[in-house]
């Protein structure tokens, strides 16, 4: 029996079509019918223009009676359409008043900024049809993927260790021996090498649609491309380029299969999704979907009709409108619920704390809303916070207790330390206890700890480059970070110096052994635990080449390197006093505070002062954590130029020293180190870390 609501009641050539429901918006395909349903606040009319797939015109056009307008609200179901061979886009009819913020053009076929999959870019770098204006098109798709009972895993913050990674860059290289190169089938064929490292979540960066056509360009001899994708196109749509199946219209169960596999592995997927600009630029750029839908709502305009660019990238989303809050949501509970995906990272968040005129708000509603929404209730939420117009909120984003922060000064203190710059001292012992500094009255888990991210140098350019190196980039080496608390250890960029060599993978292991043995949830850059170089390229943003993909050699050329990474992965599993989610530093069950912090002399540290040598003390009470017995973690480091003698803490009766860690090789799974021939000190060569165990 139908329904009265699904009955036709008009006919155009062989179509028929009727009122829509408003909800939800977007095209929703139903048992013999697609309803279609758009906002714009300010058009005077619209038109759905239906195309064959590939075709450069429409087979037809169906203006909006306005009985079809329910407010601002334009919705229509369509019948008889072919789901598989049908795109679909919108005229909108208005004023044309730029210095007011209108920008209609009745001319331009736009995107439906609810489109679930975009055509026009389903092979990753193929010349797109440059003959059309109408370049992104929205696709009908089902959406009956069977998950074979999946749901997101929602594993312990504490528990996290994630990993982030670009789909292409990383199984593109030859070396990386998949199939499906590039793709989101080919990350499937990596499960097994993600397990074995020892990451539960990888976040990806920018899979929503974009193309990489964007500012193209071509720069000694080198195609240049808008490679890492922060330049959305369309925010319900999968990249349909990253999935091998997309020719045939099945990125989306691409994704879902590669989620679902994941969970069936026991790793999380993260979403680095980018809501604080588009890819329509600034009143130069190009009519996509938002602008020539209804401009005045979907960006933050200046008095004389001009776009605010606190993103850097031409123009600002109007994120705290009643209606862009919505779609945001909208986006965000649909990759929840139809994905499966188990939290988000947010690209310069402290955007979304921006008013209509560019004020930050105390309390952003949308800030507000995604922290106590229902459906996301239980999704991680990460912010990169702070914008390109100078807001930096590291410490004070607004949290409501559910937001985390990518932690800058983290980074930024690590680095300097293991330079050489002692006088960050005091600043380390606070981040490596959890940052309650910044998150006082919140959690460890608030803080998200890395040295490396897809922007600025990788670990090993790190320590092999003083300057960047970003000549490629065809922008005379202005682009991209110019302070990157980076040193060479001696000469600039590849060596054959045996001892530069050494010293570099020694500063290596100092960082990543601070960072998975301190408070807060830690991020990998994808490669790091390999050495993986970008030849000192910081900010390879259009590099879909050699610079930005991943070299699996490096697994064959270091492998201790990546032993030393996974041990440590393992050992930070192993020991859960080691990501403990409360600030508390009080006497356990053991007798010991469970987090100390020590100079070469125990309990002897001026916490105050300029400091290159120390040491921490972790006290883990298995009547309080579930383990099998007492133990003790002790992580020395000597950050200094010249060796160093450390004395041992008194351990209780019957327990001893082992080795675990130390940055000249030797490394260890859990429960496989070996005694230390003395119990009392530890002599520790120069910038060198160790970590000792007491069992």
């Amino acid at each position: 029996m139908k329904l009265i609501d699904t009955f036709p009641t008009n006919k155009i050539g062989d179509l028929a079509y009727r009122v829509g429901r408003v909800f939800p918006f977007g095209a929703t395909v139903t048992d013999d019918a697609v309803n279609f349903s758009i906002f714009s606040k300010d058009a005077a009319g619209c038109t759905l223009l239906l195309y064959h797939h590939g075709c450069p015109e429409p087979f037809v056009e169906i203006p909006f009676p306005e009985e079809f307008r329910i407010g601002d609200v334009y919705t229509m179901m369509v019948f008889g359409i072919n789901i598989e061979t049908t795109e679909y886009g919108y005229r909108f009819s208005g004023r044309y008043e730029p210095e007011k913020g209108y920008r209609f053009d009745e001319k331009r076929v736009l995107l439906d900024p609810y489109a679930r999959s975009v055509s026009g870019r389903s092979v990753w770098g193929r010349e797109p049809d440059r003959t059309t204006d109408f370049q992104h098109r929205g696709q009908l798709i089902h959406e009956d993927y069977d998950w074979e009972g999946d749901k997101p895993l929602e594993i312990p913050q504490r528990d996290l260790i994630i990993y982030e990674m670009h789909v292409r860059s990383f199984t593109q290289h030859n070396s990386s021996g998949v199939r499906y190169k590039g793709s989101f089938a080919g990350i499937v064929e990596k499960i097994p090498y993600l397990k074995k490292l020892g990451v539960n979540c990888i976040e990806l960066m920018p899979v929503f649609e974009f193309d990489e056509f964007e500012n193209a360009r071509e720069v000694n001899g080198k195609k240049l491309l808008n490679y890492w994708g922060y330049s959305t196109v369309g925010f319900f749509a999968p990249k349909a380029g990253y999935a091998v199946s997309a020719p045939y219209g099945m990125e989306a169960d691409e994704l879902k299969n590669l989620v679902r596999q994941l969970h069936k592995n026991g790793i999380e997927v993260i979403l680095d999704v980018v809501f604080n600009h588009t890819a329509e630029g600034n009143e130069n750029g190009p009519y996509i979907s938002f602008r020539g839908i209804d401009n005045r709502t979907y960006y933050l305009l200046t008095p004389d009709g001009q776009y605010y660019n606190f993103s850097g990238c031409g123009n600002t989303m109007n994120c705290n409108h009643p209606v862009v809050r919505n779609f945001v949501l909208d986006c965000l509970r649909y990759w929840v619920s139809a994905y499966h995906v188990d939290g988000f990272r947010f690209d310069l968040a402290s955007i979304l704390s921006r008013d209509e005129d560019g004020t930050p708000m105390m309390d952003p509603p949308l800030l507000d809303l995604i922290a106590h929404d229902a459906l996301l209730g239980r999704s991680i939420l990460i912010a990169e916070a702070w914008d390109a117009g100078g807001l930096y909120q590291v410490g004070s984003f607004p949290s409501w207790k559910r937001w985390s922060e990518w932690n800058g000064k983290y980074r930024d203190c690590v680095r300097r330390f293991i330079k050489g710059n002692a006088d960050c001292a005091p600043e380390l012992y606070a981040r490596i206890g959890g940052s309650e500094d910044l998150y006082s009255g919140r959690s460890p888990m608030a803080s998200i700890n890395f040295i490396t991210c897809h922007d600025g140098f990788t670990l090993y350019d790190l320590v092999s480059y003083n300057e960047k190196h970003n000549e490629e980039n065809g922008e005379n080496n202005r682009d991209g970070c110019n302070d990157n608390d980076s040193w060479n250890c001696g000469e600039e960029g590849e060596t054959r110096d045996p001892e530069i060599r050494a010293l570099r993978f020694r500063q290596m292991k100092n960082m990543l052994t601070i960072l998975l043995t301190s408070r807060g949830i830690p991020m990998l850059l994808s490669g790091d635990e390999f050495a993986n170089t970008q030849y000192g390229n910081n900010n390879a943003y259009c590099q879909d080449n050699e610079i930005s993909w991943l070299n699996w050699n490096g697994l064959i050329t270091r492998p201790e390197f990546f032993d030393y990474v996974r041990r440590l992965i393992a050992f930070r599993k192993a020991h859960p006093v080691l990501k403990r989610s409360r600030f508390d530093f009080g006497y356990n069950g053991t007798g010991y505070p469970e987090l100390s912090f020590h100079g070469t002399t125990p309990w002897e540290l001026d916490r105050s002062a300029s400091n290159l040598t120390f040491a921490y003390l972790y006290a883990e009470d298995h009547e309080k954590y579930g383990t099998e017995q007492d133990c003790f973690i002790y992580v020395v480091v000597n950050a200094h130029w010249e060796t160093h003698t450390f004395r041992l803490p008194v351990i209780p009766a019957g327990m001893q020293w082992y080795f675990a860690f130390e940055g000249n090789g030797v490394s260890a799974d859990p429960g496989q180190e070996q005694p230390m021939q003395r119990q009392d000190a530890i002599e520790l060569g120069p910038r060198t870390t160790a970590v000792l165990v007491a069992r």
